[in-house]
């Protein structure tokens, strides 16, 4: 659990390195999330608010939309957990690219991008998978080596 919610703790740290399991365990936290948040919109959707909300005279009802509004909470939450995540994910991106010694600018491209169309995701996707460079960097120390045993191999 340390590694998927390392890059919220590491927020807005676009400096340094990051290892693939910092990466990807972080990709499998938003996987979950967002798993949830979409199987929670097909309940609401397919039970209606009755079964979800016991208290549904509190509910302002507009036309026969009153079965809307739970659904447009809980997406409208997601959409805050995207926004929240943003930011983490352009950092760890830059941080992968410094782990193979390559600039972050290329990497916020490419995000940004990805954003917009498919292709630089695949990019990212490939740059990702890739095994940082051995050693340190000019972006920092290697991630891989831990402080006890990196001298050990060196």
């Amino acid at each position: 659990m340390e590694w998927m919610l390392l890059p919220l703790k590491r927020y807005a740290d676009f400096s340094g390195r990051s290892r693939r399991k910092e990466y990807w365990m972080f990709f499998l936290f938003q996987l979950l999330v967002n798993i949830a948040f979409f199987g929670l919109m097909i309940v609401v959707a397919m039970n209606g608010p009755d079964e979800i909300v016991s208290a549904s005279d509190t509910i302002p009802k507009i036309d026969g939309t009153d079965h809307l509004i739970p659904l447009l909470v809980i997406m409208g939450l997601w959409g805050l957990f995207w926004l929240g995540v943003l930011i983490p994910n352009a950092a760890v991106i830059v941080r992968r690219f410094h782990d193979q010694n390559i600039s972050g600018i290329v990497g916020i491209l490419l995000y940004v991008g990805t954003l917009i169309l498919t292709l630089p995701g695949i990019v990212i996707l490939i740059f990702v998978c890739i095994d940082g460079q051995k050693g340190d960097n000019r972006y920092g120390k290697d991630p891989k080596m831990a402080d006890n045993i990196g001298d050990v191999f060196r």
